[in-house]
């Protein structure tokens, strides 16, 4: 099932979410239903607050960037109660978008090499290293589970600019292909 995407200036996209245990309700339909609206929005990365639910779990799918690396062929990844360990590396600009912020996209400088720690979607637990855009994809959805987003990091000049496109996306006031919840929606408006 495709699920609704949380739009920027929705409250649960600024929480810090929480750890799930191994008996979370329907765990596996969730993460399915992640990995169709995933697909079905042509993401790459989706973290629970983008479906309104405030759990540390987060789906990947880098193989669309498998023409630019070749790591990226067939990487396919369900974190549960990820945490990154580490962060090493040179610091490396990339420019990103998000479901929650559509029709914005902006530079932005992220950390080359990661360390991370999660759980997979059959339990069982994982340590491993990510560079390039395995950890960009990453560090960009656990930004998700922490309450940030990637246009907070952006320079405070970016952001005065883009202060007005995110106020129209928090009302709803943009055309997108897939369903989403806009916080400051009026009733009644199509």
């Amino acid at each position: 099932m495709i699920l609704p995407i949380t739009a920027y200036g929705h409250p649960i996209l600024r929480k810090i979410a929480v750890d799930i245990e191994e008996d979370y309700p329907n765990l596996q339909q969730l993460v399915d239903d992640m990995y169709e609206t995933m697909h079905a929005t042509s993401g790459v990365g989706l973290a629970a607050p983008q479906v309104n639910l405030s759990i540390r779990l987060l789906v990947m799918d880098a193989t669309p960037y498998a023409d630019e690396d070749p790591q990226a062929k067939d990487f396919k990844r369900v974190l549960i109660n990820p945490e990154i360990i580490e962060e090493e590396g040179e610091n490396w600009v990339f420019n990103e978008g998000c479901l929650s912020i559509p029709d914005i996209r902006e530079d932005v400088e992220r950390i080359s090499n990661i360390r991370i720690q999660y759980y997979d979607e059959n339990w069982k637990f994982h340590d491993e290293r990510y560079t390039s855009v395995m950890a960009r994809i990453i560090q960009h959805e656990y930004d998700h589970l922490e309450g940030i987003l990637f246009v907070d990091r952006v320079s405070n000049i970016r952001k005065m600019l883009l202060k007005r496109r995110l106020l129209d996306i928090s009302k709803g006031n943009i055309d997108v292909k897939y369903k989403m919840i806009f916080p400051l929606k009026k009733k009644g408006r199509r």
